[in-house]
């Protein structure tokens, strides 16, 4: 799976919506404070900094398959935590079992989720908790049609799954669920010029990479003119489950 690089330093700089929703997976981890936790997709190292605001005694590793997220994660965290450039659809570099992990905004990078679960199973002791939250099924439509309107494909290297079928990708992986849903979290955005930054960084990343420079812009502003409603219509895909 070829991996996307990001802007890591206009991501931090953005109001995302991804802070509060690292919180709530904060606020279902269970965790005592001494535990070896895994942040899979770590990204900038935000979540992983405010999961040791909660629990100092936490030994954090962090993967990402972004070099330029990881930079970032390194000169937030520093030597509190232990971080890998790593693809979640391979093998992890794990030389030591973990005993949590969590994921924010993170799995609907990834198409073959069977393969996702298997390879964090692979790392987890018995009995280890999986919180997570990424993008579910209906996610993005308002933005989706606008991309068919701009380019006549509706495709931006996503794959948001629904509640059975990520049901059965983790019991299939090893996993016993305790609950997998499906949230709404719409965010507005009515200043144009933030939209087309958020757009640029979050959102359509993959769709720039394909374009030069020159166009960046241009296609941006299209798609965000496309848009029914200065709205990207998050839903979230929430999963609290344990290695079996």
């Amino acid at each position: 799976m070829a991996t996307r690089e990001w802007d890591a330093s206009t991501y931090d700089s953005l109001p995302l919506p991804h802070v509060a929703w690292g919180q709530r997976v904060l606020d279902r981890m269970r965790l005592t404070g001494d535990e070896r936790v895994l942040d899979a997709g770590c990204g900038t190292g935000r979540d992983g900094a405010a999961l040791l605001e909660r629990w100092p005694g936490v030994d954090l590793v962090g993967i990402d398959g972004s070099a330029q997220m990881i930079e970032q994660a390194r000169t937030r965290l520093g030597d509190r935590a232990e971080l890998h450039v790593a693809d979640l659809t391979e093998p992890l570099p794990l030389t030591d079992p973990v005993d949590a992990v969590m994921s924010v905004a993170a799995f609907h990078w990834i198409t073959d989720h069977d393969l996702l679960f298997a390879h964090l199973a692979g790392v987890m002791r018995p009995g280890a908790r999986l919180t997570s939250d990424c993008g579910g099924q209906g996610q993005l439509a308002v933005m989706t049609a606008a991309l068919v309107e701009v380019t006549g494909d509706g495709k931006f290297g996503t794959s948001f799954k629904g509640v059975d079928e990520t049901r059965a990708s983790l019991e299939g992986a090893g996993f016993d669920v305790e609950d997998v849903r499906l949230r709404p979290d719409p965010l507005r955005l009515e200043d144009p010029e933030l939209m087309e930054t958020y757009l640029a960084t979050v959102n359509l990343g993959s769709h720039l990479q394909a374009l030069p420079a020159e166009e960046h812009r241009p296609f941006v502003r299209a798609v965000r003119e496309a848009m029914a409603e200065p709205v990207i219509d998050y839903v979230r895909l929430e999963i609290d489950a344990t290695r079996r």
